[in-house]
């Protein structure tokens, strides 16, 4: 899974987007109300991918990691 960070389209507020999750949907909202608790932020979950308000990229990476997922981040 990726952990990428975008503004495009956002106004320049950018958002950390967390995509190839193999989770179905009660999962996948389980799981992004835990990393919004995390990062202290808003986020939704938009096609499959979860969308985190800010740069928390290495504060998701970790929380996956910790989670047993296997997380990189992507973009620069």
């Amino acid at each position: 899974m990726r952990v990428s960070r975008q503004t495009k389209g956002r106004k320049g507020s950018g958002v950390c987007l967390i995509a190839g999750l193999p989770l179905d949907e009660e999962e996948l909202k389980r799981l992004a109300g835990e990393l919004k608790k995390k990062c202290g932020s808003g986020g939704t979950i938009k096609d499959g991918v979860i969308e985190i308000q800010g740069d928390h990229r290495e504060v998701l990476v970790a929380a996956l990691l910790k989670l047993g997922y296997k997380a990189k981040a992507a973009g620069g």
